[in-house]
């Protein structure tokens, strides 16, 4: 006798007056193990003696019925706490879930910003640190910061925290000291290193602190520019330029220096480099941004794709 729909009700039970699980979570619960029951029943297997092949099996087929990672992932945990019931009442001698891990999430992609937004953004950066009047430091700073991220690609925490003296080198390269103290050598444009120029002129004529280590100085605690107050001026920078505030943010340009790099055909060791990334892991969510290109260039290039074309 398959007695699994008595036994999942005496788990909703459980979940109620142990638990006391609200009537969401058990009507969700109750949803989950029926539509398992279900797919047991079709497969001519009891809940109750199912093996682990069995919820492997299960969690293929929510797969294939378009269920993201995160509702099998759901699934998986209703059906643990179920047999880890079974298991604790004596009615199962083991848990067939126990060697089933959660399937992975998908690694959300990026945001980014296209390459004409960036240069929206900064033009509207240079335009306004070009005109005198009122917060012109303030003006200055912000295009430094914008043209020194976007060709450097380094972390917000490294480019707030850059040292005055990176300034008397006046080299085409940044030594930054990045995660697990480790330096690496980052690019500066033409454009970065004017703008840091203008910036750091101005920044010497109002200085009121010569011990300050930092060329982002500020009175606060930290003794620089923090990343909010960064990430509060570029918002309304944006929107000044005529862009959407919720898609910018100094992390966001730092995506658009991986993407904009790897679309016009570097490689994705030089960007682990360049981004600090310790693994290659890490850099390979740009791998969208490979595949794309890869496929355009097969288009344009291939014998088999230009024969097509002009069949068309």
């Amino acid at each position: 006798m398959d007695l699994s729909g008595a036994h999942i009700e005496a788990f909703i039970e459980m979940l109620s007056a142990e638990r006391g699980a609200a009537v969401n979570t058990l009507a969700a619960y109750q949803r989950d193990l029926d539509d398992y029951r279900d797919f047991m029943i079709d497969r001519g297997v009891a809940v109750d003696d199912a093996a682990s092949g069995d919820v492997s099996a299960y969690l293929s087929d929510l797969a294939k019925r378009g269920f993201a990672a995160t509702s099998q992932a759901r699934r998986l945990s209703a059906l643990k706490q179920f047999y880890q019931f079974l298991y604790a009442e004596g009615l199962r001698g083991d848990d067939p879930t126990g060697v089933i891990d959660a399937p992975k999430k998908a690694r959300p992609l990026p945001k980014t910003l296209s390459v004409a937004d960036v240069d929206r953004l900064l033009d509207q950066a240079a335009a306004e640190a070009g005109a005198p009047g009122p917060q012109h430091f303030e003006k200055l700073r912000m295009s430094a910061l914008l043209e020194t991220l976007y060709a450097s690609g380094m972390r917000v925490s490294e480019l707030v925290t850059l040292p005055a003296n990176v300034m008397k080198k006046k080299e085409r390269f940044l030594t930054v000291r990045g995660k697990g103290n480790k330096e690496r050598a980052v690019p500066l444009s033409l454009r970065a290193l004017e703008a840091l120029a203008a910036f750091d002129a101005e920044r010497q004529k109002a200085a009121d602190d010569d011990e300050n280590p930092y060329l982002f100085a500020s009175r606060g605690a930290a003794g620089h520019l923090s990343r909010q107050v960064f990430a509060r001026d570029l918002k309304g920078l944006a929107g000044r330029a005529g862009l959407r505030t919720t898609a910018i943010s100094p992390h966001v340009l730092r995506h658009a220096f991986a993407s904009h790099l790897l679309q016009n055909g570097a490689d994705l060791r030089a960007v682990q480099e360049m981004l600090g990334h310790a693994d290659i892991s890490t850099t390979q969510i740009y791998t969208h941004v490979l595949e794309e290109r890869l496929r355009e260039l097969v288009e344009m290039h291939h014998p088999l794709a230009k024969e097509a074309k002009k069949r068309d």
